[in-house]
């Protein structure tokens, strides 16, 4: 049982860091942080193996185990369920989908009382196979692995901080030894080739499969790596030397470094410019410090633990000139967390199947449309919140998502607030936007509010930024950038 408890624990941190946007790095990773946020004692890498494999499986294992009404008989206490949902969840993966086939525990209760819908979960599990016309579970994971989680390219960033004078050649001299050959364009790069961004300065791009971690330039802070769409918000901030910048989400701290990057090579040792970083949580908090002390910008780099709309009272800076603003979202343009859109499996249909979906089915879509809801309001105050800096004259928004839900609409959302028009926030223009990037804002959105105006509705669109994953080379991602 005690295997079973730990791995409970692991798996609600790796959901609670979900649902706050935050799910990002390798599961091992995750693992390994919780075991030692909560001291475990079962063997991490037997944990890892138990929830990679559970969260992979997870949409298609809660729809078995909700048509199986599993949920529907737990035993109550004053009201709430004695079994913890992650726990069965765990307990029915290994029953259904483990090579074992069984739960790896002693007589205990919550084992029997899995094991009481052991035919229900077994059935539900052959009428899903059946309906999306499968053999096996693993063959929707494995169709989702290959379309969503290969990275197709490393995106590798020279860091003029650790470079003697800020000079970055001999950095991309070393780079060159070991990629000889520089292609044109990023999916042309096979293993031992580099590409020169041409949006990013300082940017290149290798093969995923090439090592980076292990070279003498990525453990001196040399080159960081940082997804190009990830290096948007800063590149399009541009500050100089006499503006102070404020990274209101900053952990784990690319873009707090890639803002210090442009800021200090254009001072003097003499002189200290001001970037504050806020984070709300100690943990991420601490690696930001690390990532801010590896690049070089450590004494730099004022963080602030804590909400950034609680802590950053504007009287108190008054110095601040521009911002950066990720906050968290749905995290929907990252890939490779080898999970299963449920929604999107929900709404295959078999011959048989109606047009019309089921009450599930609608729960589900549901469910997506309250979190991405929330998430919006939440991203519209902190924002908004930046807005309210007295000097500031520049913010640039962005989120890893490619849901109009938490990009378009949220910049609509400001654009219409009362207040922020008369602080005289205005959407920048898309030649201050990186304008030779292809892919802008959604025109449609802007036309659902401002459809008496086609030419505004083009303009708000076009100073928007747009990634696809994987067909732009990286993660999704959305940035705006406000300016008065």
């Amino acid at each position: 049982m005690n295997f079973y408890r730990d791995a409970t624990w692991v798996l609600e941190y790796v959901e609670q860091e979900d649902e706050k946007g935050r799910l990002s790095g390798s599961m091992q990773t995750l693992v390994l942080k919780s075991c030692q946020r909560y001291k475990l004692k079962s063997d991490p890498k037997h944990l890892y193996a138990v929830v990679d494999s559970c969260w992979r499986y997870k949409p298609l294992l809660e729809k078995i185990m909700k048509r199986s009404k599993i949920y529907d008989d737990i035993p109550k206490k004053k009201g709430k369920p004695i079994y913890s949902r992650l726990t069965l969840l765990l307990m029915c993966h290994d029953l259904l989908i483990s090579k074992q086939k069984r739960i790896q525990m002693g007589k205990l209760p919550i084992k029997e009382y899995v094991l009481k819908h052991k035919t229900r979960l077994n059935s539900e599990l052959v009428k899903l196979k059946l309906k999306l016309k499968v053999k096996s579970l693993s063959e929707i994971v494995d169709k989702e692995d290959s379309s969503n989680d290969v990275t197709p390219v490393r995106w590798i960033r020279i860091n003029p901080l650790r470079c003697p004078k800020n000079d970055v050649e001999p950095v991309l001299k070393e780079l060159i030894k070991k990629f000889p050959q520089r292609v044109s364009h990023w999916s042309d790069i096979t293993s031992g080739t580099l590409y020169y961004d041409e949006f990013v300065p300082n940017l290149f791009g290798v093969h995923p499969r090439d090592k980076i971690t292990s070279h003498e330039l990525y453990r001196q802070g040399k080159i960081i790596i940082q997804d190009r769409s990830s290096c948007f918000p800063a590149h399009i901030l541009n500050p100089g030397k006499n503006d102070v910048v404020i990274d209101a989400c900053a952990a784990p701290g690319n873009k707090t470094t890639h803002v210090a990057a442009h800021i200090l090579p254009e001072y003097t040792r003499e002189q200290t410019p001001k970037i504050y970083a806020f984070e709300k949580d100690p943990a991420r908090a601490n690696i930001l410090k690390k990532m801010t002390s590896v690049a070089g910008c450590g004494q730099t780099v004022e963080i602030h633990v804590g909400d950034f709309t609680k802590l950053a009272v504007p009287e108190n800076f008054k110095d601040v000139t521009g911002l950066i603003v990720d906050p968290s979202c749905s995290g929907s343009g990252i890939f490779g967390r080898k999970s299963v859109d449920s929604h999107n499996v929900a709404k295959k249909k078999t011959e048989t199947d109606s047009e019309i979906p089921d009450e599930e089915e609608k729960m589900v879509g549901d469910d997506v449309a309250n979190r991405l809801s929330k998430l919006a309001s939440f991203q519209f105050q902190v924002v908004k919140h930046a807005m309210s800096m007295p000097n500031a004259k520049k913010i640039v928004y962005s989120t890893c998502s490619i849901h109009a839900e938490e990009n378009e609409r949220v910049v609509i959302d400001l654009l219409l607030d009362r207040k922020i028009k008369e602080w005289g926030w205005k959407v920048a223009s898309r030649e201050e936007v990186i304008p030779k990037w292809p892919r802008r804002g959604k025109v449609k959105e802007f036309e659902q509010v401002f459809r008496d105006d086609p030419v505004k509705c083009n303009e708000l669109a076009d100073g928007c930024i747009r990634a696809l994953p994987q067909e732009d080379g990286g993660i999704g991602f959305f940035a705006v950038c406000f300016k008065r």
